[in-house]
């Protein structure tokens, strides 16, 4: 039996370097992976083939494929969080990196969400959907949209998003954002549709496998509209009903991604370590690596979003609302509350320190 190391989002510290590989880096440094080596057709990927190569442990050895592929990464960041959730948000600048819009004039694709335009992220406010919301303020200014509504059905985690990411912080942007949740309004595709002046989308992402959201998705798309099938359906045979008519007429397109290139991940763990995008609003939970199985199985049980788990250490499984109860308990999880607290209660570089120091770290 050569059981795989699972844990496939990670990053970490260089403890030894062959002799190829030692004019590019040195122990001590820290990394970040890029999982998705796509090497000589193979999907073979850390977190899901190797029995020596994963996340979910406390050493691990890089494969050769890895260092030819460019996929270990310098990184210069101050805390390690950051640069393990580069992978997700990684899928999450692909996609906008990949929808497209066209010319009649000589058929080609202007890569990207239009610049100027409108932006609809249904079913938006989970963890990879806040990612969705952050990222186009981030954006280079002549290049982000105008407006951006984001829906969700579930009203806390519309409060949650608004407390993160809120209209006014986006206004000072130049963007105009917009939470709306469908089930509190009359005709969802009326009111969305307003919100646009009758314009509709002109980039559409659907950011949960439901039926019913991409066909809504394909109804609210402008002229040259690009809805980009972001949730992963576990269902191979899922399917939705589309609009061909607007397909042929006013040249409305679907596509979908799935993970995101070298590069997207080199923009994003670049930009978590500015400070202009801020991975942790993915972050819901905290643990060690004694808490990583039954995390695994439990998961579709366990509420929130990603799971962050410190492989030197071992800690339960613990939910960041939870600290602050927990700390008469326990004074670390005092000192993690009073982290958290002075970072609007998300996970940060201050609480990583405070963490790995009380395990001397």
């Amino acid at each position: 039996m050569n059981p795989i190391i699972i844990g496939h989002e990670f990053a970490g510290d260089i403890v030894k370097v062959g002799r190829k590989w030692a004019g590019e880096f040195r122990p001590g440094e820290k990394f970040a992976q890029q999982p998705a080596l796509n090497y000589k057709g193979s999907l073979a990927s850390p977190g899901y083939s190797y029995p020596f190569f994963g996340g979910d442990c406390t050493y691990c050895v890089i494969p050769q494929e890895v260092m030819e592929l460019g996929c270990l990464l310098h990184y210069g960041g101050d805390s390690y969080f950051q640069a393990s959730l580069g992978e997700p948000m990684s899928c999450i600048i692909g996609a906008y990196h990949a929808n497209y819009h066209t010319s009649k004039q000589d058929y080609s694709h202007a890569m990207g969400v239009r610049p100027g335009g409108n932006v609809l992220i249904l079913g938006g406010c989970g963890p990879m959907g806040l990612g969705a919301v952050e990222y186009p303020l981030a954006m280079d200014a002549a290049a982000r949209p105008a407006r951006l509504v984001v829906t969700d059905v579930d009203n806390a985690r519309i409060a949650r998003a608004g407390e993160l990411v809120s209209p006014e912080a986006a206004r000072s942007r130049g963007v105009d954002l917009h939470y709306v949740n469908p089930r509190e309004v009359d005709d969802q595709h009326a009111h969305l549709m307003g919100l646009t002046g009758g314009h509709g989308y002109d980039d559409v992402f659907v950011y949960a496998p439901v039926r019913e959201l991409a066909e809504l998705g394909d109804r609210l798309m402008a002229f040259d509209g690009c809805m980009n099938f972001f949730a992963g359906p576990s269902d191979s045979s899922f399917s939705a009903s589309i609009n061909l008519y607007n397909c042929h007429y006013t040249s409305t397109h679907i596509m979908g991604t799935t993970g995101g290139n070298t590069e997207d991940l080199k923009e994003a763990i670049s930009m978590s370590a500015e400070g202009r995008i801020r991975p942790a609003v993915m972050i819901t939970h905290v643990g060690g690596l004694d808490s990583v199985a039954a995390a695994v199985s439990d998961l579709p049980k366990i509420p929130g979003g990603k799971k962050l788990t410190y492989t030197q250490i071992d800690m339960p499984l613990t939910a960041i609302e939870d600290f602050p109860k927990l700390a008469g308990k326990d004074p670390l999880f005092g000192k993690l509350a009073d982290c958290c607290g002075r970072h609007n209660g998300l996970w940060n570089a201050e609480a990583e320190r405070a963490l790995l120091a009380h395990f001397g770290q």
